[in-house]
């Protein structure tokens, strides 16, 4: 198949490294002590990249959760409210998917694409939309429903010089591939002994969504994070979502690029002129000086939307996008962590085996001497998602108790 190709040519867990009980235990040698104040329903919406809502439809029926609302501004509203006003044009995030990958389809004749309805219907959430007629069916390659197969397929292709992208229409759907990811997509550059090289992209929509029961809100980046010789990056606003589907386009390491389905219609302004972002660079979305929250894909718009409320109760926390899943970015988050000294995590992942356990064991490892307090990592609970709306929202983390973790971490 591969020279086929090559011819087309609630709870949500709250936990910490040493346990939160009611004696609230921080590390000995504090090195501060913080003067700080202490103390559901809508229609779709569309997510702005500034943390608000735009009320209407999504192409997909729920109900959006409501978020805290009354805060000031900070520092990160202020560069938000500005965008309407700098040069560019403004995309959705699965528009800005598509633009990058149809920019790398125009620079590179050996960036193709396959995948269940990603020619003429466009992809289940319309990021190859158009480009099928554009480019060809055999350059974007509909495929039957058989994960393994094209997802082999792919990276045979991609051995023999070809730059596939593969779409999972599901990310949950890519655990029927997980032996070609495992196997061959990780592993065959080290077992050739360097004679082929796998520049795949596999990317696709995951996540808890609105009410798409336990099996089409799987979160895989517990499952990948732990093969030799992958990459993973999760886009969270339109800007970085384009700059890493081109970046990833690019590497000639096998990268996995989650896409969160509740994202899909975040819209933000963009450059006119080309850019390609960094695999392994975290993004500062909000400087402060009193705690660093990492956070990544959804969560950062949770986590924004606490950080509101936050100021208003006089706290200064540094918000941090990890964005690369896979290596971190520990040269951004260890500046952090020797400035703020108290470290909060918030992802969608499981809590057992998660990017936060990973991100709990780099940090202690690594710059363990500069914390003034146990790492709290906030996670969803490890439960299959329920298709009850409110049942769902009670297993992934919600504003309200990111503001109280902060709160136990700063007192």
């Amino acid at each position: 198949m591969a020279a086929i190709i090559q011819g087309i040519g609630a709870a949500t867990a709250l936990t910490s490294a040493s346990s939160l009980d009611t004696k609230k235990a921080f590390f000995s040698n504090s090195r501060r002590s913080l003067s700080v104040g202490a103390e559901r329903k809508g229609r779709t919406f569309v997510v702005r990249s500034d943390g608000g809502l735009s009320y209407g439809l999504n192409g997909r029926g729920g109900r959006a959760e409501q978020l805290i609302t009354n805060a000031v501004a900070t520092k990160e509203d202020t560069a938000a409210a500005s965008t309407s006003l700098k040069p560019g044009h403004e995309l959705l995030l699965f528009e800005a998917l598509r633009e990058g990958l149809e920019e790398e389809m125009d620079r590179d004749p050996a960036v193709c694409v396959m995948g269940e309805d990603v020619g003429h219907y466009g992809g289940s959430y319309k990021v190859t939309k158009g480009l099928a007629p554009k480019y060809g069916d055999l350059r974007v390659l509909d495929t039957p429903i058989a994960e393994n197969s094209f997802t082999g397929m792919g990276i045979g292709a991609a051995m023999t010089g070809l730059r596939p992208v593969i779409e999972g229409m599901n990310m949950g759907f890519l655990l029927l591939a997980f032996n070609q990811i495992s196997n061959n997509c990780g592993m065959l550059h080290y077992t050739s002994g360097g004679q082929f090289k796998i520049p795949v992209v596999i990317r696709g929509p995951g996540g808890v969504g609105r009410q798409l029961g336990a099996e089409h809100s799987q979160r895989l980046e517990s499952y990948f994070q732990s093969i030799p010789g992958i990459q993973m990056v999760a886009c969270s606003t339109p800007y970085n979502a384009k700059g890493l589907m081109k970046a990833a386009i690019r590497s000639d390491n096998p990268v996995i690029l989650f896409e969160h389905v509740l994202l899909y219609n975040l819209k933000e302004r963009i450059p006119d002129e080309e850019y390609v972002l960094n695999l392994e660079e975290a993004e500062m979305v909000r400087p402060g000086e009193h705690v660093t929250i990492l956070t990544y894909s959804r969560m950062r718009y949770h986590v924004m939307q606490a950080a509101k409320t936050l100021v208003n109760k006089g706290y200064d926390p540094e918000v941090i996008d990890i964005r690369s899943l896979k290596p971190f970015d520990l040269h951004t988050i260890g500046n952090s962590v020797k400035k703020t000294h108290r470290v909060l995590i918030v992802e969608e992942c499981m809590r057992t085996g998660g990017i936060g356990a990973s991100l709990t064991a780099a940090i202690t490892e690594n710059f363990h001497d500069y914390l003034d307090a146990p790492i709290i990592c906030l996670s969803s609970q490890d439960v299959p998602t329920p298709y009850a709306g409110t049942l769902e929202n009670w297993t992934v983390v919600q504003p309200p108790q990111i503001v109280t973790a902060v709160e136990q971490l700063c007192q």
